[in-house]
């Protein structure tokens, strides 16, 4: 779980932005969305703001079988909650990553994610009045977009229409619902092909069809359409809308398990860097606490916040950049470097203190705290 303190949300110095390139990311949290579907959010163990565009996938590298496989993922939540970031996963049969994801993968555990990337996206494509379109699991993309123009109170009059198996396969049912009834600029339907046996079901049945269509958005014509769904989904979505002479310029799609190839290329190329970097040998040092069993090794020049963290020692910080002195330790042994703004005096820095926020690591140090 995340070491840092929950002001360091709120000051500016402290918290980084997100870009695509590699991250290391750690699972903050398991959700399970219906009896196949779950959702993992990631975080990371400072405060960082993950901006992406709504719509926008991630490539997860994973190792599996002792073997390097990466896997794109459309993200799930929404960039107005910007401190961490969602993707929802469907089991699927013989499926090697998502077996494993829902498996293996647990709160806590880290793994490395490329991107943001896509240009499915609702940014790109501005528009006053949207009709989200999805089937099974290709809700997440425009559940994200959705989200983001709920949470951003947008005036975007949304129109969504999510096609299931049966009632127990929709995902993000309730908070489907609990959208429709907090703003009136969105209208959320249902369609289920069949009902299980005991299963109430007073929504739309079947398949998505033109008529279906009329009564579920009558200004279809007026909107741009995002969809994402299966292929055979959206071949129907695209034919439908053909033949009723809508205008395809409107018309975005994004179909999971299709993410570009350069794409992937990209996201190959960072972890083959990164891979190359972990070989370099790297010199570590060991830090350890003179009044408690907990240490760490960690590498030359960590800082010693992060350090303390590594050994499962949280050191209280305010301002994050050696201003306020609250993160003042004793040196008792080591080389510690400190680069600070005035939150020390003369005579502390001689008894021994530093500000462990912009101190590194030289060598091995015990620490007082």
């Amino acid at each position: 779980m995340s070491q840092f303190n929950t002001s360091d949300f709120m000051n500016p110095m402290m918290v980084q932005t997100w870009s695509n390139g590699r991250h290391l990311v750690r699972c903050v949290k398991v959700i399970q969305e219906t009896h196949d579907v779950t959702t993992f959010t990631f975080g990371m163990n400072q405060p960082v703001l993950f901006f992406f565009k709504p719509g926008q996938f991630v490539t997860l590298e994973l190792e599996i079988n002792g073997e390097r496989v990466m896997r794109s993922y459309t993200i799930s939540s929404s960039p107005s909650i910007p401190y961490s970031f969602s993707i929802t996963v469907k089991r699927v049969p013989g499926g090697v990553v998502s077996n494993w994801l829902h498996d293996n993968l647990n709160e806590g555990d880290q793994i490395a994610v490329h991107g943001p990337v896509g240009n499915f996206n609702c940014l790109d494509f501005p528009t006053e009045k949207a009709l989200l379109l999805s089937g099974g699991v290709g809700i997440t993309p425009v559940m994200s977009m959705a989200r983001w123009w709920f949470d951003t109170d947008s005036d975007v009059d949304m129109v969504f229409a999510h096609s299931a198996r049966t009632p127990a396969d929709i995902i993000f049912h309730k908070e489907l619902e609990y959208m429709s009834t907090r703003i009136d600029n969105f209208r959320a339907h249902l369609i289920c092909e069949r009902t299980e046996i005991g299963q109430a079901w007073t929504g739309y049945r079947g398949y998505m069809n033109l008529q279906m269509l009329q009564l579920i958005a009558p200004d279809f014509m007026e909107r741009e359409v995002f969809c994402c769904g299966p292929e055979p989904y959206m071949n129907a979505v695209r034919t439908m809308l053909e033949e009723a002479g809508y205008d395809m310029q409107r018309y975005h799609e994004e179909s999971f398990g299709a993410t570009p190839a350069k794409d992937v290329k990209r996201a190959e190329q960072h972890a083959d860097e990164a891979e190359q970097a972990e070989q370099i040998d790297q010199a570590m040092v060991q830090i350890s606490f003179n009044d408690r069993e907990q240490n760490a090794a960690v590498a030359v020049g960590t800082n010693l916040n992060e350090a303390a963290a590594a050994a499962g020692v949280n050191i209280a910080k305010a301002c994050g950049v050696g201003i306020c002195g609250a993160c003042r330790v004793k040196v008792i042994s080591g080389d510690v470097a400190m680069d600070h703004n005035g939150g020390i005096t003369e005579e502390e820095m001689a008894q021994g203190y530093v500000l462990s926020c912009c101190s590194t690591l030289n060598s091995d140090a015990e620490i007082e705290c």
